[in-house]
C-alpha cells in the first residue's frame, strides 16, 4: 500500500477531507508530503508545514482531530523515532550545561516576539480562565491563585525556580509584601526581569537549580518541571527539601503527560523545547515520596487551550513588526502553538498545579481555586 494511501485513509478515520472547503481540511502543495509523513510521522508531519508543502486554515481543529483518534498507534515506528527514543533514555538531556543551552535555545530567540505575543506581566504559562475574559486577567488570576495556594504571609521569603521575565514575582511582591529570589539560566531572560522590577524586593539570578543555596519559606516553579527531564526528577526534589523552610509550603505549576514517558515528540525536542519531557502524575509522586506529602493536585488543562490560542491570535497580528523571523520560523512558531492547543483540546496534555508540604509537619491544609 503506498504512503498515499495509508495517509488518506487516516485522515478519512478522523474526519479530515483533502483539498476541500472546510476549515480544517488539509491542503497538499507538494506531493512528496505523503512519502514524508508516513516516514517521519509527527516530524515530517511538522517540517513539511515549516516548508510549506502543506496548509490548513484550522491547524488546530486539524490536529485534534488526528489526535482524537490516536494517530501515532496507527502507524509503525520509524527507525529515526526508534534511535531518539533510545538515546533520549540511554542519556541525561538535562545535565547542568545542557540544560543552560536548552533554555537558551527557546527562551533567547528574542524579548521581541516575546513582548508582542504575552500579555504584559510577561507571563508564558497557563493562565487560569475561570472569571477571566482576557489574557491579562487569567494571568492575574493564575498569579492569585497560587500565592493563595502558598498561603503567602508578608515578610516571607519566596524562591521561583524558573521564574521566567518574573511576572509572578513581581506580582506577589507588591500584594503580598514578600521578599523574593527568581532563577533562570535564560540570560534574556534574566536581563529583562531585573530591568521591569527594579525598586522591587526581587533578586533575579542566573543560574541552575541544583547550585542554588539558602532557605526559603515557600517555593515555586511555574512551567519548569516540563525542562527537568526525567533523569533528573529525584534530584529536583532533593534540591526542593534542601531548600524548603521545614514547615514551608511549595507549588509545582506544569504540563503534564497522561502516561510516564522518558522521550519527547522529535518536533518539539528539535525545534521548541530541546531536552524537555513532560512529567506524569506517577513520575511526579514517585520523585517526591519520602520527603513531602502532595496535598493538593488541580487540573485546568482545557484552560491552557485558550492562553495558547490568545497567543497565536497575539503574535500573528504583529509579525509585521518583528521582520527579523522569516517565513518558515513563523510557521514553525504558529505550529507549535496551535499543536500544543490541540494536545490540550483533545485531552493528551494536562495542566496541573501540585501542592506540597513536609511528611513530619502536618496540619489540614486548605486550598483554593
Amino acid at each position: 500500500m503506498s504512503s498515499k494511501s495509508i495517509a488518506t485513509q487516516i485522515l478519512e478515520k478522523a474526519g479530515i477531507p483533502v483539498n476541500s472547503g472546510e476549515p480544517w481540511s488539509i491542503h497538499i502543495h507538494n506531493d512528496r508530503f505523503w512519502d514524508r509523513v508516513i516516514s517521519q510521522k509527527q516530524l515530517g508531519l511538522a517540517e513539511s508545514y515549516m516548508d510549506g508543502w502543506w496548509d490548513c486554515n484550522a491547524i488546530d481543529v486539524m490536529l485534534t482531530k488526528l489526535l482524537s483518534i490516536d494517530v501515532l498507534d496507527l502507524l509503525k515506528p520509524s527507525p529515526a523515532l526508534a534511535f531518539h527514543v533510545t538515546r533520549s533514555v540511554l542519556r541525561n538531556n538535562q545535565t547542568k550545561k545542557r540544560a543552560a543551552s536548552n533554555a537558551k535555545h527557546h527562551y533567547n530567540i528574542g524579548n521581541d516576539l516575546y513582548t508582542r505575543m504575552l500579555d504584559s506581566s510577561m507571563a508564558y504559562s497557563c493562565g487560569y480562565w475561570k472569571d477571566a475574559t482576557t489574557l491579562e486577567q487569567a494571568q492575574e488570576a493564575k498569579f492569585d491563585l497560587i500565592a493563595r495556594k502558598l498561603h503567602l504571609e508578608p515578610g516571607m521569603r519566596i524562591l521561583d525556580i524558573g521564574s521566567g521575565w518574573g511576572g509572578f514575582l513581581r506580582y506577589v511582591t507588591k500584594k503580598y509584601k514578600v521578599s523574593a529570589v527568581g532563577i533562570s539560566p535564560a540570560d534574556n531572560q534574566i536581563s529583562l526581569a531585573r530591568s521591569l522590577s527594579q525598586g522591587l524586593d526581587i533578586e533575579f539570578i542566573q543560574q541552575d537549580y541544583r547550585d542554588l543555596t539558602g532557605t526559603f519559606d515557600r517555593i515555586t516553579s511555574i512551567g519548569m518541571m516540563e525542562h527537568v527531564g526525567p533523569k533528573n526528577y529525584k534530584d529536583f526534589f532533593d534540591t526542593c527539601d534542601q531548600l524548603l523552610a521545614p514547615d514551608g509550603i511549595m507549588l509545582h505549576h506544569t504540563i503534564a503527560s497522561n502516561v510516564t514517558k522518558q522521550v519527547t515528540d522529535p518536533f518539539f525536542d528539535r525545534y521548541i523545547f530541546p531536552g524537555g519531557v513532560l512529567p506524569s502524575l506517577a513520575q511526579i509522586a514517585r520523585a517526591s515520596e519520602k520527603k513531602f506529602i502532595i496535598e493538593d493536585v488541580h487540573n485546568f488543562g482545557p484552560d491552557y487551550d485558550k492562553t495558547l490560542m490568545q497567543w497565536h491570535a497575539n503574535i500573528n497580528n504583529v509579525w509585521d513588526e518583528i521582520p527579523e523571523y522569516d517565513l518558515r520560523f513563523r510557521r514553525m512558531w504558529n505550529y507549535y502553538l496551535l499543536a500544543s492547543a490541540a494536545g490540550f483540546r483533545a485531552g493528551d496534555l494536562q495542566l496541573i498545579q501540585n501542592v506540597f508540604t513536609r511528611k513530619a509537619v502536618r496540619s489540614t491544609y486548605q486550598t483554593a481555586r
